[in-house]
């Protein structure tokens, strides 16, 4: 997913011309990792284009920040009317989002106290993350691990701990698959390198939760109440390679993939190689609830229209 440079980032409290938005080359974000993000998007809906689930990628923004002793200058109100008006000004509908806070330079010694943090939030035009998603996509069980819990909480969403999935989906990618999945030091199924991952099994789904090491999806947790919605049975519970590999279904959830069928695990067709029944369902509600299309998940959306300061 490469993209298209727009006219301006909000960058420390403004917006400024995109070529503008920089930092320096010892930034200790970039030194070593230290910093925080996120992941949207903006879909077009006929009232405007609208942030889905705004509110809840932000709480865990903060919530990231927190665990790594990071201060966000900038309230979740103030992040929450930068996000509208970065869409609003790049004339943006269908686009990707990417907030993000780090401590920037100040010291080359590995603590932070002494630096201050850089906040921004840019956004692009966006398409298709896996360019194989609406046919389903060939995945492979990585070599890599995921880390544990308690060295690197994963449920948190910081920019350092992401070099093992670049690891995991290189080597995968270099092999000829779209994706990896990966298992952690137990030798159960984690995740994508950045996908929570279901596996549909007699029509009822099961995903896993945060003592396998994955990141707590916000599009994880929209599928798991659109399933209840549509009356699919879904639990929590741990994943075994075994269970992935009997499957009937397998999909990927994420901001950038969304909803996206697996239909093949190392060579392995899964049920019948395409996108599956419950899939496809899931698929189309998500579809049409991020496009403002069923009322009773209008809530989860952010109009860009209206200021987030009234949408009380």
């Amino acid at each position: 997913m490469g993209f298209t440079p727009t006219d301006s980032i909000w960058f420390n409290g403004k917006l400024v011309p995109w070529n503008d938005a920089k930092v320096h080359v010892l930034a200790h974000g970039l030194q070593y990792g230290t910093g925080v993000f996120e992941g949207m998007k903006s879909y077009p809906t006929a009232d405007g284009p609208a942030i889905f689930r705004l509110d809840a990628h932000l709480e865990r923004f903060h919530k990231s920040a927190e665990i790594y002793d990071l201060t966000i200058p900038y309230s979740h109100a103030a992040l929450a009317d930068a996000s509208l008006e970065v869409v609003r000004a790049n004339r943006l509908e269908m686009a990707y989002l990417r907030p993000i806070a780090f401590f920037d330079a100040a010291t080359l010694s590995v603590w932070t106290k002494e630096c201050p943090v850089t906040v921004a939030i840019a956004a692009v035009p966006t398409g298709k993350y896996l360019v194989n998603a609406d046919a389903g996509v060939r995945v492979t069980i990585s070599p890599v691990r995921k880390y544990d819990n308690n060295a690197i909480p994963a449920w948190a969403k910081a920019c350092g701990q992401y070099i093992n999935s670049a690891r995991a989906v290189n080597d995968a990618q270099r092999r000829g698959f779209d994706e990896a999945i990966l298992l952690n030091s137990q030798g159960m199924v984690a995740e994508g390198s950045g996908e929570n991952l279901f596996i549909v099994k007699n029509g009822a789904l099961t995903t896993n939760d945060r003592d396998a090491s994955i990141l707590m999806g916000v599009t994880r947790a929209s599928v798991l109440e659109i399933a209840r919605d549509l009356g699919i049975e879904s639990r929590i519970a741990p994943i075994s390679v075994e269970d992935l590999l009997g499957a009937d279904e397998l999909f990927f959830t994420g901001t950038a993939v969304e909803v996206t069928a697996i239909r093949e695990v190392d060579g392995r067709a899964i049920g019948e190689g395409k996108p599956g029944p419950v899939t496809r369902r899931i698929q189309e509600t998500f579809n049409q609830a991020v496009r403002g299309e069923l009322p009773q998940y209008r809530r989860w959306l952010s109009f860009v229209r209206q200021p987030a300061a009234s949408r009380a």
